[in-house]
């Protein structure tokens, strides 16, 4: 908790904690809801789409530490607050440090490669159960191509599906990690990060 008297100073700007908290929730809802309801889980899946677009274009023209330029590091700058992480004395940064900053990135990537699998699947989905158009076209041809067409189609669809499982899957590991790593710069910096996310406020001078 903030202490007395302690100086506050605004980090995270409302579009910043709009954006991490709508896609908490919009990835597990996608989630949860992939094998129980396919609607919400494509619904969930666009509002995803969505928010990672916002995102991106806040990245380049937001608030200062909304933007990529402030939080994606050189390498050995990473590699260098991990081995401070790991000693228990990392530098502490007022918006990503530079794991957070790498974290956040990845996540991006997970979430947009999802979404994309996610997105071919439902058009897949849409194509299918329009039907007639592709039903015309395929009495005309004939039995054997038929049958050659469809179940090429299908192990194509069986393995975009797989693949959209494992990318989901993906990203819910690397969310347990950004989780972790949270929870370990908070107890580090004495800072609590989630209600950083939540008011925008950090404090302007780190704690002892």
């Amino acid at each position: 908790m903030a202490g007395e008297g302690e100086e506050q100073i605004r980090v995270w700007d409302p579009v910043v904690r709009l954006f991490h908290w709508g896609l908490v929730i919009s990835f597990f809802v996608a989630y949860l809801s992939g094998e129980e309801s396919l609607r919400t889980h494509v619904y969930a899946g666009y509002v995803i789409v969505f928010l990672l677009a916002v995102r991106v274009v806040w990245g380049f023209i937001g608030t200062p530490h909304a933007r990529f330029s402030d939080f994606v590091y050189p390498p050995r700058e990473t590699f260098a607050y991990l081995k401070s992480l790991a000693s228990g004395h990392p530098k502490r940064y007022l918006g990503h440090n530079p794991a957070g900053g790498l974290m956040v990135i990845l996540l991006l990537i997970s979430l947009a490669l999802t979404s994309i699998t996610g997105l071919l699947l439902d058009e897949t989905y849409e194509v299918t159960d329009v039907g007639p158009g592709i039903v015309s076209v395929a009495v005309a041809d004939e039995d054997e191509d038929d049958e050659e067409y469809e179940g090429s189609s299908h192990h194509e669809e069986e393995m975009l599906e797989e693949l959209h499982e494992i990318l989901g899957e993906l990203t819910l590991f690397l969310v347990f990690i950004h989780i972790a790593g949270v929870l370990v710069s908070s107890r580090l910096h004495h800072e609590n990060l989630v209600r950083a996310m939540i008011t925008g406020k950090k404090p302007a001078e780190p704690r002892s």
